[in-house]
């Protein structure tokens, strides 16, 4: 049987930004309306874009830590965004953001149910403990991702660090499955 068409849906990408220079989030706070900070509460101060839609924590240290954005590129953009305005608005920053990507979470529906028992069974670094949660968790060694995966057919991918990456961990896994016969159309 063919492989059906995997729809697959980045839902969020985590970066981490770094300046390598101390950053006064005293004065941001001031300065601009988007960020919040509480140093009782917690140690960053969060820097809200509406585009791309994200927030970023920035943190004494200069570095930071972007959440929300739906695409690496958006991902950097959005810190390269905030470093800018920051730059705009009378914070001394002398460099750039040296942004690495560190997870990037996907949703992912395969068209059909899946037989969980039968996964937990014949996948290697798979965990199935139903009356805990109601999906296998299977571990992919390359690339380096884990899978929640459901028996409605949906999956939840995380821990990639690159776009393709994802995409070829769903395909790899979607093919076992089915070579395995373990997919319900």
């Amino acid at each position: 049987m063919p492989v059906t068409r995997a729809i697959i849906g980045i839902e969020n990408v985590v970066a981490t930004g770094t300046l390598n220079e101390k950053v006064d989030l005293n004065s941001i706070v001031r300065n601009f309306v988007e960020a919040e900070y509480d140093p009782a509460r917690f140690p960053g101060l969060v820097f809200r874009l509406k585009d791309p839609k994200t927030s970023t924590l920035v943190f004494t240290s200069g570095k930071m830590v972007c959440t929300g954005a739906k695409s690496e590129k958006l991902a950097e953009k959005a810190i390269a965004t905030v470093v800018q305005r920051l730059k705009k608005g009378g914070v001394k920053i002398a460099n750039k953001a040296i942004v690495q990507v560190q997870n990037i979470v996907a949703s992912v529906n395969l068209g059909g149910q899946i037989r969980l028992e039968e996964v937990a069974k014949r996948f290697p670094r798979s965990m199935y403990e139903p009356e805990q949660f109601p999906g296998v968790i299977v571990r992919i060694l390359k690339p380096k991702v884990v899978f929640l995966v459901f028996a409605s057919g949906k999956l939840v991918c995380t821990g990639a660090t690159k776009q393709a990456d994802v995409f070829k961990a769903v395909n790899d896994l979607h093919t076992a499955l089915e070579q395995k016969n373990l997919m319900i159309y």
